[in-house]
């Protein structure tokens, strides 16, 4: 274990800017684009974030559960010390959220994103995501491509990030173990860009969406596609109009009880589980230290 335990009387200490100061936005842009950073919350993610090779600056952890946390700790594997910030749990609630971590946190390096190119050679079932703006639910996204064998996902210039706090926190360490990255060069060129390089590597691109000439998930067309892209848009209206004519094909959901849709997290669990293979899992979850 290459960590240095560093004693913290106060919050105003500058070495926590990091979890106490920075906003998101600052702590993707201040450093960026070498040194970007991203913070894990609790013992499970930050296990899976080290297991997946994610470089940590640093460890925020309350007193009472440093003795627990020696298992992950063991885990690094540093050229230098990495200090791990140690407070009485009195001290750590006075930061914003602080009570929901269990008792630790991490600062992290961002990881540099695949070329889109390279990561879709060896796919056959990629989610895109498209304009989505609530981490959760792009969290949620993760943690279902995960479980139900999901290649990779990606996602538009226009959705939120998936290494956000709370996406991070809420896919449970997944977004560690789906290969992911960017679509699409900016807001401008979107989707175009986007679909060419879909189109380029042998992929479908299928469009989630409410229209009169969608095809049915259960469809058998479906599963015969090779290499199929499926599109989800954003928690509102769903995916723009101009993308939906982008796509080779529109697929619906089918709905009982007169209900139209479903939340976006929903819905992406049920194409999966339709639409992706289920005899191996690629990504199932290997047990944790850490209920």
């Amino acid at each position: 274990m290459r960590c240095q335990l560093v004693r913290i009387r106060e919050l105003a200490d500058e070495r926590l800017d990091a979890y106490a100061r920075l906003t998101e936005r600052e702590l993707r842009s201040v450093l960026e684009p070498e040194k970007g950073l991203f913070i894990a919350e609790s013992a499970k993610v930050i296990e899976r974030a080290l297991e997946a090779g994610m470089e940590p600056i640093s460890f925020l952890v309350a007193e009472d559960r440093l003795e627990s946390l020696e298992p992950i700790l063991a885990l690094v594997d540093a050229a230098e010390p990495i200090p791990i910030f140690v407070a009485a749990q009195e001290l750590l609630v006075s930061l914003t959220g602080f009570a929901l971590t269990r008792g630790a946190l991490a600062a992290m390096r961002r990881p540099p994103l695949p070329d889109p190119v390279e990561m879709l050679a060896g796919c056959r079932r990629v989610c895109v995501l498209d304009g989505l703006v609530d981490h959760t639910n792009v969290g949620a996204a993760f943690r279902s491509a995960a479980a139900l064998n999901v290649d990779a996902v990606l996602v538009s210039p226009t959705c939120c990030d998936p290494l956000y706090r709370r996406a991070v926190r809420v896919s449970m360490g997944t977004v560690f173990q789906v290969p992911w990255t960017r679509l699409g060069a900016d807001r401008a060129s979107w989707p175009q860009d986007g679909m060419a390089t879909l189109r380029a590597a042998g992929f479908t691109c299928a469009a989630l969406a409410l229209a009169d000439e969608s095809i049915s998930l259960d469809d058998p067309i479906l599963t015969a596609i090779d290499r199929l892209a499926l599109f989800f848009g954003t928690e509102g209206r769903g995916l723009s109009d101009r993308v939906i004519e982008a796509c080779d094909m529109i697929v619906r959901i089918p709905m009982a009880g007169g209900v139209d849709s479903l939340n976006v997290a929903a819905a992406s669990a049920v194409v999966f589980w339709q639409l992706c293979p289920h005899a191996t899992n690629r990504y199932r979850y290997r047990p944790s230290r850490f209920a």
